[in-house]
């Protein structure tokens, strides 16, 4: 887990434009941002991906949708909409090994994404 950039971040040994944190729940702007809003929703606990959620986990990731709610009232984009997505593994677009949601908004996104 020394590899992980995202815990990195976290203990603040690497920087990062935070918008939000709480006890369980850190959020980033992205740094190749692909909306005018890209804020990345991690949690502090490390699970690598979507497959290695356990049943005592349900609620930290319910709390990752909750400070993505609030991230995007704070930035004005919960009215007009916004995209969340999670990718899970590298075929589906996953580069860092930590789960974390990308909350994307300001502007238009089309059906299905690419």
């Amino acid at each position: 887990m020394s590899d992980d950039l995202f815990l990195k971040i976290i203990a603040r040994e690497i920087p990062a434009d935070i918008v939000y944190e709480d006890d369980d729940v850190l959020a980033f702007r992205d740094v190749n941002p692909q909306a005018p809003l890209h804020v990345l929703v991690i949690p502090k606990t490390h699970i690598r991906t979507i497959n290695d959620m356990q049943e005592h986990d349900a609620e930290l990731f319910g709390k990752l949708f909750l400070a993505a709610k609030k991230i995007a009232e704070q930035q004005g984009v919960a009215e007009d909409g916004y995209r969340v997505v999670m990718n899970c593994n590298a075929a589906a677009g996953q580069t860092v090994f930590h789960v974390h949601l990308h909350l994307l908004g300001g502007r238009g996104f089309s059906w299905p994404p690419g």
